[in-house]
């Protein structure tokens, strides 16, 4: 029989949470930054010190959990975390198997067929003192295509309470904490004096709100105060925001730790601590979000430069505001690519771009270039063929350029044009990160604006144009803006039927090509870079569509 406790407890308890950024697979290096936070958890008297989910490995590992020795590698952290555990518990995030004896290593780093498989868990460990505790695996694990726990890890078999510090600590797991009748709401009946929320959250527009008024409702439905700690930093397309917080058992928040920083941020509960940073404004996360995702997938592979087309439009000078704050401006290349349909005023606009933001701009003309590869093809190009090798030509230009300069290209496409596949496949789509391809053009426009005069004026008032054919411009090739990205966001994100648009108030041709459109260019989106999830239906990601589809409703 486990053990009952009661929710009533009189002293104070000085909690830490360790908001790490792990990389996936630095497992030795991960392990290295949490015992730095726990010495300074230490040193500032704390009781317990709290790490995300995956905390050890990062989030997420996917396949890279099959590899020789990566499960036995998590466990040499977490042994390393234990023998420094003196006078202070920790609770970190990890995978672990259940039998030591079978090991992966065996299935010479393939994926192991399902026989040979030992079982793998999401797990938090709890250790006090040198001693590991317990370990709480996960219970609900997540569906989410990035993660997909279903394909790594096994549930956990049941939950429990666990002391430390004499204080009834239970563990719910990311989604553990919201399941109905689940493992929060036993281990409240068991009498918890607090239930700890190891997370790996990834960043969307609004989410801290949702998360704020989910977790109180949350403390309030089980009557236990809630220690939510999440992960930051990007991984591929993903950014976790951080943004912990703790909150006590009528739903008052009692602590906030900021939005996208690493660190040790320490709690005294249950008193009210003042938050240490309240950053609601949603172009502000918006900007952070997007410099955190292109700072971290650069660093973590190993790049300190990106290279970006600057064309003299929006999204392109947006991308290269983003990469000189990410990144500095002394490591951003922009290049300019004027072709025969360039005008005067791209070619001014691009040069004024560059200036403000401090950033190096190379111009080279491709009309040469151009003219050669008409002259290479048996019939002279007409329309989309000719209109198409201008961008595969300047695609081209920025591989050479950023294989010289050791620099990774970065995309300008937004995610209006490429639900619409309005891009070039192996030309402007061509990148190894598409900053804001979740982002649609209004949205796009919008930040523009919030980045305090350093995109040109006239760049955020000049209608969008390609420049691949004499006179063109976007809002004659598709609807406008305005209207799109509505329709748009009521398809993606709120998936809504062709019946509910035209309820809506959108016209019924316009509903028609869009949905045909969005339909016929899944092709597209299937070899574009990733972009940087900030939205809940991002493609690639939330949003998983079959290629050959005939389904239309």
């Amino acid at each position: 029989m486990k053990r009952q406790y009661s929710h009533t407890y009189n002293r104070c308890m000085r909690i830490g949470i360790g908001q790490l950024n792990p990389t996936v697979g630095a497992i030795a290096r991960n392990c290295d930054r949490i015992l730095t936070i726990v010495d300074e958890a230490r040193t500032l008297a704390c009781d317990l010190v709290v790490f995300p989910e995956l905390a050890v490995c990062g989030c997420s590992p996917r396949d890279s959990v099959w590899q020789p020795g990566y499960v036995a590698a998590c466990g040499q952290a977490i042994e390393a975390i234990r023998a420094a555990s003196e006078s202070i518990g920790i609770i970190v995030g990890t995978v672990t198997a259940d039998d030591a004896r079978r090991s992966i290593d065996r299935c010479g780093g393939a994926a192991p067929a399902d026989s040979a498989r030992p079982k793998l868990f999401n797990a938090a460990v709890l250790i006090e003192d040198r001693q590991i505790i317990g370990t709480a695996p996960k219970i609900h694990l997540s569906s989410h295509r990035e993660r997909d726990e279903h394909r790594y890890y096994t549930a956990g078999p049941g939950t429990e309470l666990f002391s430390c510090r004499d204080v009834a600590l239970g563990i719910s797991l990311g989604e553990d904490l919201w399941a109905p009748d689940g493992p929060a709401d036993l281990q409240a009946s068991l009498g918890a004096n607090w239930i700890i929320n190891p997370s790996a959250s990834p960043f969307h527009l609004g989410k801290q709100a949702d998360l704020h008024r989910s977790i109180c409702r949350r403390a309030k439905e089980t009557g236990v105060s809630i220690v939510h700690a999440n992960l930051v930093g990007g991984q591929d397309g993903l950014v976790f925001d951080g943004g912990s917080f703790i909150v006590d058992e009528e739903g008052q928040i009692l602590f906030q730790a900021p939005l996208f920083a690493e660190g040790l941020f320490v709690a005294d509960l249950p008193e009210k601590q003042s938050a240490l940073l309240d950053r609601n404004d949603e172009l502000e996360q918006l900007h952070a979000a997007l410099t955190l995702g292109i700072r971290d997938y650069l660093s973590k592979n190993g790049f300190e430069s990106a290279l970006i087309g600057l064309s003299g439009g929006i999204d392109s000078a947006v991308v290269a505001a983003l990469a000189a704050d990410a990144l500095g401006p002394e490591y951003v290349t922009a290049v300019f690519l004027p072709s025969q349909f360039s005008s005067k005023m791209s070619r001014d606009d691009a040069r004024e771009t560059a200036r403000r933001l401090s950033i190096e701009l190379l111009e080279i003309p491709i009309t040469a270039v151009h003219e050669a590869m008409r002259a290479a093809l048996p019939d002279q190009p007409i329309g989309l063929v000719d209109e198409n090798l201008q961008p595969r030509i300047r695609a081209t230009l920025w591989m050479a350029l950023a294989a010289q300069r050791n620099a990774l290209v970065l995309c300008a496409g937004n995610k209006s044009e490429i639900a619409m596949g309005y891009s070039t496949l192996y030309g402007d789509t061509t990148g190894a990160l598409a900053p804001i391809g979740d982002l649609y053009k209004t949205d796009v426009f919008r930040l523009a604006r919030s980045l305090g005069g350093r995109i040109p004026p006239r760049v955020l008032d000049r209608p969008p144009t390609a420049e691949l054919r004499p006179e063109q411009r976007d809002d004659e090739d598709l609807p406008p803006y305005g209207v799109l990205d509505a329709l748009l966001e009521k398809r993606i994100e709120q998936n809504q039927s062709r019946a509910e648009l035209l309820a809506e108030g959108f016209d019924p041709p316009l509903v028609d090509r869009v949905l045909n459109t969005l339909r016929l260019t899944e092709y597209k989106r299937y070899q574009l870079p990733p972009a940087l999830k900030v939205s809940r239906q991002p493609f690639g990601i939330g949003r998983r569509m079959p290629i050959t589809n005939a389904y239309e409703v």
